[in-house]
């Protein structure tokens, strides 16, 4: 698989190649989008030089799509359930909630979006699926005084993953107290660096003249750490499976293996391929059928979970399929 790690971390791209991949990819699937092909189209120009993707609606909640997802996510929960895999989902807020004061000048955010995060949480939790509130975690994070996203890029702070990743911990022992596997074999963090660069957004979608206008960030990553290669081949009683907030570049899954101090395996892809086809390639794989997990972290994001897998036009072509497709496809990988 693409950008793909089913031993703990095992793709050593160097860090800037790994995002300079994540910024081209995502230039290529923002231009399958069904969004117009005008750029400006594409991403919010708020205030103070802060900047949204502007392919998701401030105003419309799709609560049957909502549903549908709702439903897809219960099942794969009930299969996995079958082979003593619990399943959590990471559901990640929408940026806009954050800073809803930095959006353009006349832009708001409904009522219904506002409550979209908790109506979906709801829903989950109502199915019996595991997860927890990744909003009040993140919130918390800004009111110590941290950004949770980055100005002019889609993606979250490392501050935001840490958090984020020690909360996912925190319900992984609630529900799974005794994980496989010997103390010692968490990832270590290394020392934390910082790089100056474009945010994605800005890359991506401003003219030149703006770029040099709204400027670089500064970007706070971990290095890995020299002893890390020694743990490479332990098993991984946790995977994730999810998109590129979750890539190592962010700091998500080295810190969650820290804090639970064991492996994490991981696959992700950047750009907008979505979380169905991702948790769909991971069940599919030789790594899943040869050393399943205990637990299993599917990330999603709010603005998009109203999206099935059947959504033609808001995904890439290629991960488009008849929702009964992909349950189908599911149930017989997991139920090997």
């Amino acid at each position: 698989m693409n950008n793909t790690a089913h031993h703990p971390f095992a793709t050593r791209i160097a860090r800037g190649l790994q995002y300079a991949a994540l910024v081209g990819a995502l230039a290529l699937s923002c231009a399958n989008a069904a969004a117009p092909a005008n750029t400006s189209s594409m991403v919010l120009k708020g205030k103070d030089g802060w900047l949204f993707g502007g392919w998701g609606s401030l105003t419309k909640v799709n609560i049957a799509g909502i549903d549908t997802s709702v439903d897809l996510v219960s099942r794969v929960n009930q299969l996995l359930a079958a082979k003593n895999i619990k399943l959590q989902v990471l559901l990640l807020p929408d940026k806009v909630h954050f800073y809803t004061d930095k959006l353009p000048e006349g832009s708001t955010v409904s009522p219904e979006v506002k409550q979209r995060y908790t109506l979906i949480l709801g829903k989950l939790q109502q199915a019996g699926v595991s997860t927890f509130d990744d909003y009040t975690v993140m919130q918390n994070v800004q009111k110590s005084g941290s950004e949770v996203f980055y100005k002019t890029d889609q993606h979250w702070t490392q501050e935001a993953a840490d958090a984020t990743a020690q909360a996912t911990a925190d319900r992984i022992k609630r529900d799974v107290p005794q994980l496989a596997g010997a103390a010692g074999t968490g990832t270590p963090l290394g020392a934390v660096t910082k790089e100056r660069r474009y945010g994605d957004l800005a890359e991506l979608f401003l003219t030149p003249e703006e770029k040099k206008a709204v400027g670089r960030e500064i970007y706070v990553v971990r290095r890995q750490a020299e002893s890390q290669s020694l743990l490479d081949d332990a098993p991984a009683p946790v995977h994730v499976t999810g998109h590129s907030m979750v890539q190592p570049y962010f700091g998500f899954p080295q810190k969650l293996s820290n804090v639970l101090d064991r492996p994490v395996s991981l696959n992700w892809k950047p750009g907008n391929i979505g979380p169905w086809v991702m948790l769909l390639e991971y069940v599919e794989s030789p790594a899943f059928t040869q050393n399943k997990p205990q637990v299993l972290v599917w990330q999603m994001f709010e603005p998009n979970f109203e999206q099935n897998p059947n959504a033609a036009g808001l995904w890439d072509n290629a991960s488009v399929m008849p929702n009964d497709t992909w349950l189908q496809r599911v149930t017989s990988a997991i139920q090997k």
